[in-house]
């Protein structure tokens, strides 16, 4: 190689690295400091009415020894997992059609943007209108009850970890469509008219070309959906009567009483999770080559 062109090549990475700066130093000061700085809190000494930097493992032994914070913890993962597939089985035919069977691109854009119109309003707005909806003499109990498919009111269906489940599905499902329904779009027509031609059935053209090439938007999707609902706390507050507890619901608890160190344990974990979910979902699909 001439000299020449090892300079470009040298001046070439110099630029990349002067790019690179700015989101190096955002990164670090708005997402690296701040975990670092939640670690730390969490090995400090709490007591009722104070709070010192004395390294302890106090507040890591009493959230793992506590009954309470270990179900808050298997709770948080029950829901999610329970939202995650609920968001799929209501997302990915919704996106089918919009994505795929809608032929008109101008229809399909008009169809994404009546599944985004919720998000026009408050999300605490769109949480407690599902309390009218669910409770015992709430519009669901009265349309049944007209139609004699039930006799007595179903009690079940608000301030129970089913009502948190419906309303995080109906809030989050939008994440899982908007996703799924882009790389649908993407689709070459072409393929399947040919698998058509060669004599496959639908299902067979689902399972081995269209869902394939939807797993990208299926996984992005399944990332948002998990990190929001991993960090939920309104949902379950407003719609539980707080009977259920997530572990965003502890942190908002210990952030109120100035229980800064157990706060920060609690955020840990949760971070932690995130992290772990992410990391599976990314090894599904190789994001920067598929998008």
């Amino acid at each position: 190689m001439s000299t020449t062109a090892l300079s470009i090549e040298a001046r070439q990475a110099r630029v990349t690295r002067w790019l690179l700066l700015p989101g190096i130093i955002w990164m670090a000061l708005f997402l690296v400091v701040p975990i670092a700085m939640i670690v730390y809190v969490s090995f400090w000494t709490q007591t009722t009415f104070n709070i010192s930097p004395k390294p302890t493992l106090a507040s890591w032994q009493q959230f793992f020894s506590s009954s309470t914070y270990v179900d808050s913890l298997w709770t948080t993962i029950r829901i999610w997992l329970i939202v995650l597939a609920a968001t799929f089985a209501v997302g990915y035919p919704t996106a089918l059609f919009v994505g795929l069977f809608v032929k008109s691109k101008t229809l399909s854009t008009v169809l994404l943007v009546i599944c985004v119109i919720p998000f026009w309003t408050s999300f605490l707005i769109r949480v407690l209108a599902w309390r009218p909806m669910l409770g015992k003499e709430g519009a669901i109990n009265i349309v049944l009850m007209k139609l004699h498919i039930i006799q007595q009111p179903i009690e079940v269906l608000l301030f129970t970890e089913l009502s948190v489940i419906i309303g995080m599905t109906q809030i989050y499902c939008v994440f899982m469509v908007g996703p799924i329904a882009f790389m649908l779009a993407r689709i070459d027509r072409n393929i399947i008219e040919a698998a058509r031609d060669l004599g496959a059935g639908f299902g067979r053209i689902f399972w081995k070309i269209i869902f394939p090439l939807s797993l990208p938007g299926v996984v992005v999707g399944a990332i948002f959906v998990s990190v929001m609902v991993l960090g939920e706390f309104a949902t379950s507050g407003a719609l539980s009567g707080r009977k259920v507890n997530l572990l965003g619901n502890i942190i908002v608890t210990q952030v109120g009483s100035l229980k800064w160190a157990m706060a920060s344990v609690v955020g840990v974990i949760l971070t932690v999770v995130m992290g772990i979910v992410i990391a599976g979902f990314l090894r599904i699909v190789d994001l920067k080559r598929e998008l």
